[in-house]
């Protein structure tokens, strides 16, 4: 029986790569947005909130990113798919405390390992979506 089992996370280092490259697609949208980074085990790694950023824009990006993390997919239409018609899913998913649909929450994976997630927020979540996937494209640089 194996007890224990090792579980890649990411460096800081990666942290980094996102925010930077987050906050440049951010910055071309010309909207100010907070990012939240997690490990794999849903830990805070990393928090950046631009100027201007709105203010709910911080619990939010958690959110995004505990739901990403914790589920393994992202926010938004994703979510929205999977739920719709089910009416206890739909009625459930929003009595989870660190849940939320809103799009720009993604898992971080390195092939098919989940070692992380991320949270935009600040613009429409259509633009938070188009940051956080910019911010994975950091990741392949």
């Amino acid at each position: 029986m194996i007890l224990t089992r090792n579980q890649p996370m990411l460096t800081m280092a990666a942290a980094q790569a996102l925010l930077e490259a987050g906050i440049a697609q951010a910055t071309s949208e010309g909207i100010s947005v907070s990012i939240t980074v997690l490990d794999s085990a849903g830990r805070l790694l990393a928090f950046l909130r631009m100027d201007d950023a709105p203010h709910v824009s911080i619990e939010t990006s958690l959110k995004k990113a505990r739901t990403a993390v914790g589920l393994g997919m992202p926010t938004g239409q994703a979510w929205l798919d999977f739920v719709r018609g089910d009416l206890i899913l739909e009625g459930g998913v929003a009595q989870l405390p660190d849940f939320i649909l809103l799009g720009g929450g993604v898992p971080v994976r390195l092939g098919d390992q989940l070692v992380g997630a991320l949270g935009v927020s600040g613009g429409h979540y259509s633009q938070d979506e188009r940051v956080a996937a910019a911010a994975l494209r950091g990741l392949e640089s």
